[in-house]
């Protein structure tokens, strides 16, 4: 019966709709991420692709969509791990020699490693603490106002055809400005702007005012506190000093909550091993996937995989070990921050995996590119696919069926962002250079030499430890301090307009706004979503 009710989800159509659509979205996001250092989240995109072609067929249905853009999406965050690490091998050395059969191996692990502790992260993000994923719940208003008449589907796609509108006039057609400058900096105080973007504020609104607002915060930490006070002090020589600081405190935020999440793993599991008498089940329990031969199957694959690492690439037996203990805490790291932010600093977490292995050994140049490169695969495919698990859960699909064809899709992915990324540096001057600058693989290839500031990471670090076991969201406090202004100000802005709203509408009306502030704000994501991915695909022909 379980056979049969996967088979019913995971088509053989499906499939093939969702190979055709990989191989676009694949190799334009290989391009945007080269061109724009950022890559849009596809999840809407693929939505609506899936859902205008499989409609047409009288027996689909809505988990059929679904897993169908899942299998779509797959290979647009593996292309964006490796597009953002990779490179820098080639900044730092043009004429550098890496084998086809090398870049395949890091690649396709990192899918199938990212594939593999996403089944272990789903019950916890999902299941049991119901984190917004704000791509996710796009998606699935897509598709429910897609196959529905009523007035949430016209607000819905009113948003979006306006969200669509804008976007192009703002990148397609530069009639908009990306951001508003708010004040133009000093030699104490930052630049402040505003990043133009009904996307972002979408998400704002999403993720709600609590981790929008505690997002804001690192924002007002690092920019409006930390530096100004800094360089007043004497405790900063120049403003370039204090970003040095504040990026690495951040960092330290991030990682602090990593390793926050593994303590308390190793104490939960520590009383539940000297516990004698069985206690009340947790809420929201679901039978696992990795029960009997299945649990000695994932065992296997990770040990294949750091066998394949060591044998296939320049990274060592033991660097391995540590690089896939690494890719399960990170990958844990990106789905919650997916969960509740919406974003996914994927190239951040190679870093924080290579730092790591730097501290025992000193890799060669193309192994700690490798190792950065293998962890971001795995983060950018576990932010995509718990997405699209979310609109999984909200419509009833069965996850089996949506690992498959995650896992199929990544693998073919992997292939094809490989292929994509050497044709590119081939055909247009090579990385760095002005048609394909590479931004983010070049601030990866800045930290191959270790960490700017080690004492803010350390201080961040212990800081973001004590903070997750207290139940603050430190991880979301440290994409504040760490990314622009102009990111965090445009999110908390999301979230106080709501607040607004809220306040004057009453608690009588709150249910009504929240259920049109989801259809508002999914709008947004998926108008500015789909209109950046066409614009990726034209940019690239």
């Amino acid at each position: 019966m379980e056979t049969s009710r996967t088979r019913d989800q995971l088509t053989t159509r499906g499939l093939i709709v969702g190979i055709i659509g990989l191989l676009v979205i694949t190799t334009s996001s290989v391009y945007v991420a080269l061109r724009m250092g950022a890559l849009p989240w596809p999840t809407v995109f693929v939505t609506v692709v899936s859902l205008a072609v499989l409609r047409r067929f009288k027996n689909s249905s809505l988990q059929e969509i679904n897993v169908t853009h899942t299998m779509m999406s797959s290979g647009a965050m593996v292309a964006g791990g490796l597009a953002f690490t990779l490179p820098g091998i080639w900044m730092l050395n043009p004429q550098a020699q890496v084998p086809l059969a090398s870049l395949l191996v890091i690649t396709i692990c990192g899918a199938v490693l990212g594939t593999l502790f996403t089944i272990i992260a789903r019950p916890k993000y999902i299941v049991r603490d119901q984190l917004p994923y704000p791509m996710g719940q796009a998606a699935y208003q897509t598709l429910i106002a897609g196959t529905t008449k009523g007035k949430g589907a016209g607000l819905l796609f009113s948003c979006l055809a306006a969200s669509a509108v804008f976007t192009v006039f703002r990148d397609g057609i530069p009639v908009i400005p990306p951001v508003l400058i708010l004040y133009a900096g000093s030699a104490l105080f930052p630049m402040l702007a505003v990043w133009i973007s009904p996307m972002a504020a979408g998400i704002g609104a999403i993720i709600g005012p609590v981790l929008s607002l505690v997002w804001l915060g690192g924002a007002v930490l690092g920019y409006l506190l930390i530096t100004p006070i800094g360089i007043a002090t004497g405790l900063f020589a120049d403003m370039a000093a204090a970003d040095l600081f504040r990026s690495n405190l951040g960092i330290g935020l991030m990682v602090g909550t990593g390793l926050g999440i593994f303590i308390k793993a190793i104490v939960d599991k520590s009383r539940l091993f000297f516990k004698t008498r069985s206690t009340d089940k947790p809420k929201n329990t679901e039978p696992s996937l990795l029960t009997g031969n299945r649990r000695w199957a994932f065992l296997a694959l990770l040990a294949l995989v750091v066998v394949v690492l060591t044998v296939g690439t320049e990274i060592t037996f033991l660097q391995a070990l540590v690089t896939v203990l690494g890719i399960y805490l990170t990958t844990h790291l990106a789905a919650m921050l997916t969960g509740q932010t919406g974003i996914n600093p994927m190239e951040i977490f190679g870093i924080l995996v290579l730092l790591a292995i730097q501290i025992l050994w000193q890799p060669s140049v193309i192994g700690a590119f490798s190792i950065a490169a293998v962890t971001a695969v795995a983060c950018g495919l576990t932010g995509d696919m718990m997405n699209d698990l979310k609109s999984g859960h909200l419509l009833g699909t069965r996850p089996a069926a949506q690992f498959i064809a995650e896992g199929i899709g990544g693998i073919l992915g992997a292939v094809v962002a490989v292929i994509a990324l050497l044709v590119l540096k081939d055909t247009l001057g090579g990385f760095g250079s002005e048609l394909l600058p590479a931004p983010q693989a070049r601030a990866v290839t800045a930290m191959v030499g270790g960490l700017g500031h080690v004492p803010a990471f350390l201080i961040g670090a212990a800081i973001g430890i004590v903070l997750y076991l207290v139940k603050v969201p430190a991880a979301t406090l440290g994409l504040g301090v760490y990314l622009p202004v102009s990111i965090s100000f445009i999110m908390g802005f999301g979230a106080m307009v709501l607040l607004l709203i809220r306040k004057i509408s009453g608690k009588r009306l709150s249910q009504a706004i929240t259920d049109r502030t989801s259809l508002v704000a999914s709008g947004f994501l998926g108008g500015e979503g789909i209109t950046g991915v066409v614009l990726a695909i034209i940019s690239m022909f």
